[in-house]
């Protein structure tokens, strides 16, 4: 069982062009949570927008910078135009940050899920970068939204997650095998890891070992 006790949430911050990506975006309305399940975690009852609006330590800006720096080279093979890489990694960082999620597992999963690609569309219908079914616009967000909109595609997807790992209390395997719709296997969590850990992880970071532990 996979546990996500100890996994070191990346510092947010900003700084130079991270700082004007990091700026509020034209305000959108926050996502409704799922009401029928209880274990909402605190941090998807804020806004995008507030989450930015709180002081960053100069100790946070240098941690999102060298994460920046650090996983820029790595999505050069899946994204080959540079702004769009690295407005890919600024959303990423922003959404992963307010569902309280590492963001090197929100890369993880785009690379399982989509490979990165923001018009892909799977055999049963799910959609965009983080392979969201239709079906969570009632639940989440407005029937307007535009699943092939990445960002917005970002938005549901790591609340998503969120969602489901406050379900399963932490445990990740669970929590990834809900996202993936396959709960009771754990051929899609291990699939995730391990694009994790060869793909993403940061040197140092012990957090997809600490996720590792029972």
């Amino acid at each position: 069982m996979l546990a996500v006790a100890g996994l070191p949430l990346a510092h947010a911050g900003d700084g130079d062009t991270f700082l004007s990506a990091l700026a509020p975006s034209p305000a959108v309305e926050p996502l409704p949570l799922v009401r029928a399940l209880p274990e909402i975690p605190a941090s998807l009852r804020t806004t995008l927008n507030a989450s930015l609006e709180a002081p960053r330590s100069p100790a946070e800006i240098w941690a999102a910078r060298q994460w920046l720096t650090d996983m820029e080279p790595r999505l050069t093979r899946f994204v080959k135009d540079p702004a769009l890489r690295t407005e890919l990694l600024h959303r990423a960082y922003q959404e992963a940050r307010l569902a309280g999620l590492p963001p090197e597992l929100v890369l993880a999963v785009i690379q399982v899920e989509s490979a990165f690609q923001a018009e892909a569309v799977s055999s049963a219908g799910a959609v965009g970068l983080m392979q969201i079914m239709p079906f969570w616009i009632r639940e989440l967000g407005l029937p307007a939204d535009d699943l092939k909109d990445p960002w917005r595609n970002l938005r549901y997807g790591c609340t998503i997650l969120a969602h489901y790992l406050a379900v399963e209390r932490g445990d990740l395997t669970r929590a990834l095998a809900r996202y993936n719709g396959s709960l009771g296997q754990t051929w899609y969590p291990e699939r995730v890891m391990h694009a994790w850990q060869r793909h993403w992880r940061q040197p140092g970071d012990g957090g997809s070992r600490a996720a590792a532990r029972r």
